[in-house]
């Protein structure tokens, strides 16, 4: 309780000492290499493909029902069951990185989630549906652990807090890509839905081939070559099986040492996810059945609510560089949740539109700075499995908020004017209300969300990177930094000739074993 009230009270505003000794943004920008460029952008890439082949189902729904001759409840059925499995796939393909690294766990991944949305495509019934739409869960777990790793820990500090927001929204740019591939491609053809199911395989297995291309993660090839010159000093020269072993029971100490720390990050983002799945998946069956627009009209709105989206999360997660992680965190919140009027009251195409973009402005903006502070609060060895599996847990257990969403509407009705007709005689018809059930939802969990945060840890440019790997005998430990393989990183002055800096790194690298 002291150390929650301490988090609340006393850490939740940063101290001038904090940020004051951090490089100019866009001097560090520009020093940054190509390697450095090519990783963070293909775990973008890996991230907006993982949201294109989930949004795919958002996007279909009323052609699903369709299809399959159910009702949208039956198909966001589908939706929760891929949420429920991305826990499984966010551990197997964690620990597996961790353990051998960050390329081919990814590489292998993509491709598994391009065949199995390729699968997708070509379903004939509702029960093939479902079955490829979970095994797809498993597979897309592990997108998001993969791509934070691969895409952070090689920056520089003071640039992670913007390459965290622009990152994490590449979800929202996965999505307006589907949106657009939606409104413009599947109209024109005769094979409906499954053309937009098709094109996010193919888009998928495209960034498989653009991270096979590149090397390993730097940091983690450092993080082994420390290990094994740690292993040569002390005269003991461990296999792979060995290092298996040793991961496992660094793994069970991390364990009993953080579970607290598990059970709270759980909670954090069980919170944050039910903020984005609530006011995104039922969003264009939303504006279609509760408001009476077009499906290309709800398409168009989606857009312009994820392009606010972007904006939000490159600017939630520059500001968070300068004014702490959980703050920024609590006032993007705060803003979003303020404006779900607007999300709800307009009957309009523009006023809805605007209601779209200022919401996820604020909700989706605070994921902006999701990628980068799980990261920093992670047990530095296990940063590719611990982010990804609280993240997944989180959606496991929102994963059945469009549904909540589908059944609140069936229950909570409005009307909506039509064309007087012998069916609708009044020039009314009873629809779902499902803006007022989003907006209760969205309201609920944003006040829940906010307690978490206030709570909550901080670790606020952390410098995980110089950490060792959770396979080296110790390694686990919070304080395990790689002192033998990097006394210049360890020690880091202001001063210290980065050029210089990086050919030892390459060097070291290259002449250990």
């Amino acid at each position: 309780m002291s150390i929650l009230w301490s988090n609340a009270v006393y850490n939740l505003i940063l101290r001038r000492d904090d940020t004051r000794k951090q490089k100019p943004l866009l001097k560090v920008l520009l020093a940054m290499n190509a390697r450095q460029w090519a990783e963070f952008w293909t775990g973008w890439l890996a991230w907006t493909c993982d949201s294109i082949d989930f949004y795919s189902v958002s996007l279909s729904v009323t052609n699903l029902s369709a299809q399959f001759q159910r009702d949208t409840t039956d198909i966001t059925r589908a939706i929760t069951l891929t949420l429920l499995l991305r826990s499984v796939g966010a551990i197997l393909l964690g620990i597996i990185s961790d353990r051998f690294g960050r390329k081919y766990p990814l590489v292998i991944n993509l491709l598994v989630v391009s065949c199995l949305e390729l699968g997708a495509g070509f379903v004939q019934t509702y029960s093939q549906f479902l079955i490829l739409r979970s095994l797809f869960g498993i597979a897309m777990g592990g997108i998001w652990g993969l791509a934070a790793s691969t895409s952070l820990e090689n920056l520089p500090v003071e640039a992670r807090g913007l390459a965290s927001g622009v990152l994490q929204e590449g979800y929202a740019a996965g999505c307006l890509i589907a949106a657009i591939i939606n409104l413009y491609l599947v109209p024109e053809q005769s094979h409906s839905w499954r053309a937009l199911f098709w094109c996010a395989a193919g888009i998928s297995a495209f960034a498989a081939c653009i991270r096979l291309c590149l090397p390993e993660s730097k940091v983690f090839l450092l993080a082994r070559a420390n290990a094994r010159m740690h292993e040569e000093s002390v005269g003991r020269k461990a296999d792979s099986w060995s290092r298996t072993r040793i991961f496992l029971k660094e793994t069970n100490k991390m364990l009993k040492r953080h579970w607290i720390l598990c059970i709270y990050a759980v909670v954090f983002t069980t919170g944050f996810n039910f903020l984005s799945h609530g006011s995104q998946d039922l969003y264009p069956t939303y504006i279609q059945t509760s408001k009476g627009f077009s499906a290309h009209d709800a398409t168009l709105m989606t857009i312009i609510g994820f392009c606010g989206a972007i904006l939000g999360g490159a600017v939630a997660g520059s500001v968070s560089q300068h004014i702490g992680r959980r703050l920024t965190l609590i006032l993007f919140v705060l803003l979003g949740a303020l404006i779900i009027p607007l999300w709800i009251l307009p009957t309009t195409f523009a006023g809805l539109a605007i209601g779209a973009f200022c919401v996820q402005f604020g909700l989706q903006g605070s994921w902006g700075v999701m990628a980068i502070h799980l990261t920093e609060i992670s047990p530095p060895a296990f940063r590719a499995t611990f982010p990804g599996v609280v993240y997944q847990v989180g959606n496991m257990v929102s994963s059945a908020s469009a549904q909540i969403e589908a059944v609140g509407g069936n229950n909570l009705k409005t009307t909506i004017p039509v064309p007087i007709s012998s069916a609708n005689p009044t020039g009314q018809k009873i629809v779902p209300d499902y803006g007022k059930v989003q907006g209760i939802l969205i309201g609920c969990v944003a006040a829940f969300t906010i307690i978490v945060t206030i709570i909550g840890p901080e670790h606020h440019r952390h410098e995980f990177e110089k950490h060792r790997a959770a396979f080296e005998e110790g390694g686990g430990d919070d304080d395990a930094v790689m002192i033998e393989a990097m006394p210049t990183f360890v020690n880091q002055k202001d001063d210290v000739d980065d050029a210089n800096q990086e050919k030892m790194v390459e060097e070291m690298i290259e002449n250990v074993p």
